[in-house]
């Protein structure tokens, strides 16, 4: 058995084939994905008991109608026993007063949802009759997916060919000219930029082109009506990226080898991106992960402010009507986007960087 320092070497106690798979780039790259796919469940499971525990901590209950007409208390029986809130939250296994155990029970609150999760049935809406709660998120992942992708697909070509531009031209007026429209794009939220694009190309461009050319300040569709949203969603990200890859770039364009190659007289654009682009991406993917999560699995205000029936959306009037299955649900859609785009992340560093262990 190898030995190192004491102990078995990494691999050392697996069987020969697994040993011999590990060897290989692409067998430990496998092994890697794997592991951090399995590691999604404990995730995904902490995110339900942090957010099943807030839900049911919080005063009132579902059925409450703030000051408008309360439902009687049949109604309320009816609808508890209906959805199964007649049921205790949480049983423990513990008595902590007694020091006794208490017999394990799967009828409560907590368990039968993680018992159903496990099957994939995140249970019924409350405020949606008769839907689940998987009908409804099918229903708004396609609008909140569609923004969220094309967005991104801005963010990468222009957020970094802003940053590199800056960072070649240090000190010049291009260089200027880009960091000032970053900062000015990183300075206005997004509901500032969403309510002054809607003022200026759907009210005033209507009122000046007599009708003739506007842009839709609402609604969903595969045409231009998409052009203001994804522009709000992307403006944010864009001027962060680009600030980003610029310190990076400066960064790599200092070291020594960026230095010999141009001493070696090879031209700039293959100086560019065979040397200084593929070494200063590392730290810009590492942002582009979450925010690749954040905009697929949607933005409140954007899909609130040119009224697009999204998640980001939908997760706030579920918040509003208490609304348990659908936070739930959302909730953990919310934690799996993130958590495989971190693995993405993870996976494309061994590409741009040959030199990045898998651990």
């Amino acid at each position: 058995m190898a030995v190192i320092a004491g102990r078995p070497a990494r691999g050392a106690l697996l069987p020969p084939q697994l040993r011999a798979l590990t060897g290989t780039r692409s067998g430990a790259l496998a092994i890697f994905v794997v592991r951090r796919i399995l590691w999604m469940v404990p995730i995904v499971f902490f995110v339900i008991v942090i957010t099943f525990t807030l839900m049911h901590l919080a005063p009132g209950s579902p059925w409450d109608k703030g000051g408008g007409r309360q439902l009687s208390d049949t109604v309320v029986n009816n609808l508890n026993i209906r959805y199964g809130l007649n049921k205790p939250v949480f049983t423990p296994w513990f008595d902590f007063s007694t020091g006794h155990f208490i017999p394990f029970r799967w009828d409560d609150q907590f368990k039968l949802y993680i018992w159903n999760v496990a099957h994939f049935d995140f249970g019924l809406s409350y405020q949606y009759q008769g839907k689940t709660v998987s009908t409804l998120l099918l229903e708004s992942w396609p609008y909140t997916a569609t923004i969220g992708v094309l967005a991104f697909l801005l963010i990468i070509p222009i957020g970094v060919g802003l940053g590199v531009v800056a960072a070649l031209r240090q000190n010049t007026r291009i260089d200027y000219i880009t960091m000032g429209f970053a900062t000015i794009a990183a300075s206005f939220p997004n509901f500032v930029i969403g309510a002054l694009m809607v003022v200026a190309f759907s009210v005033l461009a209507y009122r000046a082109t007599g009708g003739n050319f506007y842009l839709p300040a609402a609604g969903f569709a595969m045409d231009d009506s998409l052009i203001m949203p994804v522009v709000t969603l992307a403006l944010l990200p864009i001027a962060y990226t680009a600030r980003l890859t610029r310190a990076s770039t400066l960064e790599t364009i200092r070291q020594d080898f960026v230095r010999t190659a141009w001493a070696k007289g090879l031209p700039e654009r293959l100086v560019v991106v065979r040397h200084v682009l593929k070494n200063s991406l590392i730290p810009v993917v590492t942002t582009l992960g979450p925010t690749f999560a954040f905009l697929v699995t949607g933005s409140v205000i954007v899909e609130t402010v040119f009224a697009i029936p999204g998640i980001g959306r939908a997760f706030v009037v579920a918040i509003e009507s208490r609304d348990y299955p659908m936070i739930l649900g959302t909730t953990i859609l919310f934690s799996l986007v993130v958590a495989i785009a971190n693995l993405v992340v993870d996976v494309l560093y061994v590409f741009i960087d040959p030199r990045v262990r898998l651990t």
